[in-house]
C-alpha cells in the first residue's frame, strides 16, 4: 500500500469510526510517549544525574564497608574506593596473603585514616564455624556497607549435562548461600541504626539466560529477585538494597585481560556503580526495582535488550560467544598438554 493509499483509507476510517480511530491514535501517542520518557529517564540517570551521597551510610563517620571476595577484581577496588571515601573496612575472602596485600594498599592510599581488617572463610565449604565467626565479627561492627561481590562461575562455558557436579554445587553454595548468610548478618544492625547500603553484585546473565553456563545464570537471576524483595522489605528503615547488574569486566573470572568500550576495569566500573547509588540508569522502568545498571556501555546495552526487545537475540548470540569460547579455552589445554 502507498503512503498516499494508506492516508486515503485512514482519512476514510476517522470518518466512518472516528471513535475506533481515536483510540487507536491515542494507543500509539501514548507508546510513543512512554518510550520517548523512558529513553530521557535512562539517558539522564546514566550520564547526567548523580547517586546518593556515601556520607548517607555512614562515610567518615567510623562507619564500616565489608566486602566478601575481596582479594582482586572488582571486590578489591570495592575496597579500596571505599576506604578512600572514608568507610573502615572489612576484608573477606580465603586467601590470606591476597587480603593482607589489599589491606596494605588501603593504608598506603588513606594513609592510615581508616582501619583495615580481614576475615577469612571460604564460602564454598559452608562451614558453619567460619560463618559463625563471620557473623560474631559483623555484629560487632558499625556496617554502613555490604558489597557481596563474591561469587563463582564455571570453569569454562559447558552444557548442563556435561557439568561436574561439583561445580554445580560450589556455584550455588558460593553465589547464593554466601549472599544469604551475609546478608543476614549484617541487617539486623542496618535496620537498628535505620541506614544501610547492600549493594549484590550480578550480572547480565541473571537478567538474560545464558547457555552454557546455566547454573550460574540461574544462581545470578535468584540474586536479582531476592534485592527485589528485600529492597522493598528495608526501605522503610531507611537501607538501599541494589542488585548491579554487570556486564563483562576485566577480571580473572571473566578471563579477560584488556578494556574496552564494553569491558571497564575494575576500577572504571566500580567508579560508575558508586556514583550512581539509588538510581537505575539501563534498568530503568523495566520491571526490575533494585536492579542498576551502572557503567555507560552496559546500561545502553541493557536498555535495547529490553526496550527494542532483542532478548531472543542476546541469548542466541551469547550461546554461539560460549560455544566458541569453550572451543578456545579446548584448543589452549590440548597446547599445554603436548608440551608437558
Amino acid at each position: 500500500m502507498s503512503t498516499a493509499s494508506l492516508q486515503s483509507w485512514l482519512s476514510k476510517e476517522a470518518t466512518v469510526c472516528p471513535w475506533t480511530y481515536g483510540v487507536l491514535l491515542s494507543i500509539g501517542a501514548l507508546t510513543l510517549v512512554k518510550f520517548v520518557f523512558k529513553t530521557w529517564v535512562v539517558f539522564t540517570q546514566t550520564f547526567i544525574l548523580p547517586g546518593k551521597n556515601l556520607k548517607k551510610f555512614g562515610a567518615t563517620k567510623g562507619a564500616w564497608a565489608v566486602v566478601t571476595g575481596a582479594s582482586d577484581g572488582i571486590g578489591k577496588e570495592f575496597a579500596l574506593q571505599l576506604a578512600s571515601a572514608g568507610f573502615n573496612i572489612l576484608l573477606v575472602a580465603r586467601n590470606e596473603g591476597m587480603l593482607s596485600a589489599v589491606g596494605a594498599e588501603i593504608a598506603n592510599r588513606t594513609a592510615g585514616k581508616v582501619e583495615t581488617r580481614i576475615q577469612l572463610i571460604d564460602f564454598a565449604k559452608n562451614d558453619p564455624a567460619a560463618l559463625n565467626a563471620l557473623q560474631t565479627v559483623l555484629s560487632s561492627l558499625d556496617v554502613g556497607v555490604l558489597v557481596n561481590n563474591v561469587g563463582k562461575s564455571h570453569n569454562m562455558p559447558t552444557y548442563f549435562a556435561e557439568t561436574v557436579e561439583q561445580e554445580n554445587e560450589d556455584i550455588v553454595t558460593i553465589n547464593i548461600n554466601g549472599t544469604l548468610r551475609v546478608t543476614h548478618a549484617v541487617l539486623p544492625g542496618m535496620i537498628q541504626r535505620k541506614r544501610g547500603l547492600i549493594l549484590n553484585i550480578g550480572s547480565f546473565a541473571g537478567q538474560v539466560p545464558s547457555p552454557m553456563l546455566a547454573t550460574y545464570s540461574g544462581t545470578k537471576a535468584f540474586v536479582s529477585i531476592f534485592t527485589s524483595a528485600l529492597a522493598d522489605e528495608v526501605r522503610q528503615h531507611n537501607i538501599t538494597v541494589q542488585h548491579l547488574n554487570t556486564y563483562f569486566v576485566v577480571s580473572k573470572m571473566s578471563n579477560i585481560r584488556k578494556s574496552s568500550m564494553l569491558v571497564p576495569t575494575p576500577a572504571g566500573y566500580v567508579r560508575s556503580a558508586l556514583s550512581k547509588v539509588g538510581l537505575s540508569c539501563g534498568a530503568a522502568m523495566t520491571g526490575r526495582p533494585g536492579t542498576l545498571t551502572p557503567f555507560w556501555s552496559h546500561a545502553i546495552a541493557d536498555y535495547l535488550i529490553h526496550v527494542v526487545g532483542w532478548k531472543a537475540r542476546f541469548i542466541s548470540y551469547t550461546h554461539s560467544l560460549h560455544k566458541d569460547i569453550r572451543r578456545r579455552v579446548l584448543r589452549k589445554l590440548e597446547r599445554e598438554a603436548k608440551k608437558q
